[in-house]
């Protein structure tokens, strides 16, 4: 099967523009998610999906890159049409503001659309600041390993527990923190960007809940990995310390 690893980036985004073309310990941050994701054995190619001639000017240094129009409602719909032209049985989509995305974490979603039509990763929730974090989204998952509902509320909520501080509600239940990273065979990708928005997706601006919602399942594969997006400016000095001290080590 060949699979490929597509990152969406866009320019335009509301909270930190020009986000994919900031430097980053002297390589701008799409460049780091790209050398991550070649890293990752699963991937027969790494491949950049944007509506800008700017992150596409930087980007083509280094990568492939597909120029996609610029009125898609989600990550999902531009890399499909990234894929329209490109040959390949799978996608890989990667969240282009995590740098320091783990290329086992790639692999390990890549390896899960052997037996699912979607795949995607969660890591154990454990900082007490990401407890009541919008930004890090909250995945639910059945005893078969799929994905139950996806909320940037703290989900479930726990009745017994809930006046307890926050770290003893971290330790009453293990808590998953969804990784933004997907995996989809062609056919699924392509059955997705053919439905319309869904009421969950548009309350909550979570994509993922679209196939939820219209019945496809996500296999969750559970990780350990410490993900570190950006998403605002004040994330940048953060991910900088984070990689001098993994040379240090």
């Amino acid at each position: 099967m060949r699979i490929l690893g597509i990152i969406p980036a866009r320019y335009a985004s509301t909270r930190f523009p020009g986000k994919p073309l900031v430097a980053i310990a002297g390589r701008t941050l799409l460049q780091h998610v790209v050398d991550q994701c070649r890293r990752a054995a699963s991937l027969a190619d790494v491949v950049v999906a944007t509506d800008d001639e700017r992150i596409a000017a930087v980007a083509r240094t280094f990568c492939q890159v597909e120029m996609t129009r610029p009125d898609h409602p989600s990550g999902t719909d531009r890399v499909a049409e990234a894929v329209e032209r490109l040959e390949c049985d799978a996608v890989v989509n990667v969240q282009g503001d995590e740098p320091l995305i783990d290329p086992s974490v790639v692999d390990a979603v890549a390896a899960a659309l052997a037996g699912a039509e979607m795949s995607t990763a969660a890591t154990p929730l454990r900082r007490v600041e990401d407890y009541e974090n919008p930004n890090l989204v909250k995945v639910v998952v059945s005893t078969s390993g799929h994905a139950l509902y996806f909320s940037r509320r703290t989900i479930p909520y726990l009745r017994d527990a809930v006046s307890r501080p926050v770290p003893e509600q971290l330790a009453a239940f293990p808590f998953l923190h969804h990784l933004g990273i997907y995996g989809y065979h062609r056919r699924t990708l392509d059955r997705l960007v053919g439905l319309p928005q869904s009421p969950l997706e548009q309350a909550e601006r979570l994509e993922q809940l679209r196939a939820l919602e219209h019945g496809v399942r996500i296999a969750v594969v559970r990780v350990e990995h410490e993900s570190v997006g950006v998403d605002v400016p004040g994330d940048v000095a953060r991910v900088e310390a984070l990689l001098a001290a993994r040379q240090c080590g």
